[in-house]
């Protein structure tokens, strides 16, 4: 059977620190190499962290996103599900909110995210997938974050880079060949 070359282990409690050679002997790393490494494999292990789920559509989340919805129409001057016949969903942020929280689409389909909040910036990360988080969209007609939806159907899970852990700013796009 073939070793892996360099083979990692960071131990819980008082275990070792130890790398595995090229002929699969464990040996102990001691020192600021093995410090180093417990603090490169610990913050690996916190960034691997799936991303929680969108939350609920809530009275309180359902009244925020008609909120969201008026500004867009007041911004943009149309609703934002006008779009929908142009292959473009657009998703709101206000409030620490994406609006709504889950979108299903058909393959091939547009999700825009826009800011309506007055002075907040948000962002949009997938970052379970391993693309980098968008630049800070201020609210401005003018910034948007839009993603093409054309790979494999599943559940793709977003966070807004500055507000997914205190504010829980999540949301998910799931694409489906069955969509509306």
């Amino acid at each position: 059977m073939a070793v892996p070359p360099l083979f990692c282990y960071a131990g819980s409690g008082n275990e070792a620190v130890a790398m595995q050679d090229r002929e699969g002997a464990m040996k102990p790393l001691t020192g600021l190499l093995g410090m180093v490494l417990v603090v490169m494999l610990a913050g690996g292990a916190a960034a691997q962290e799936k991303a929680p789920e969108p939350p609920k559509m809530t009275p309180e989340k359902q009244k925020i996103c008609e909120e969201a919805e008026k500004r867009y129409q007041k911004i943009y001057g149309h609703p934002s599900g006008s779009l929908k016949k142009k292959g473009i969903v657009v998703v709101k942020m206000f409030k620490y909110t994406f609006c709504p929280p889950q979108v299903r689409v058909k393959p091939g389909t547009t999700v825009r995210w826009v800011n309506v909040d007055k002075r907040t910036s948000h962002s949009v990360w997938f970052r379970d997938t391993g693309k980098e988080e968008s630049e800070r969209i201020f609210p401005d007609p003018e910034e948007m974050v839009e993603m093409k939806f054309d790979g494999p159907p599943g559940e793709y899970s977003y966070l807004c880079g500055p507000h997914w852990k205190a504010e829980g700013m999540v949301g998910r796009v799931i694409v489906d060949l069955k969509a509306p």
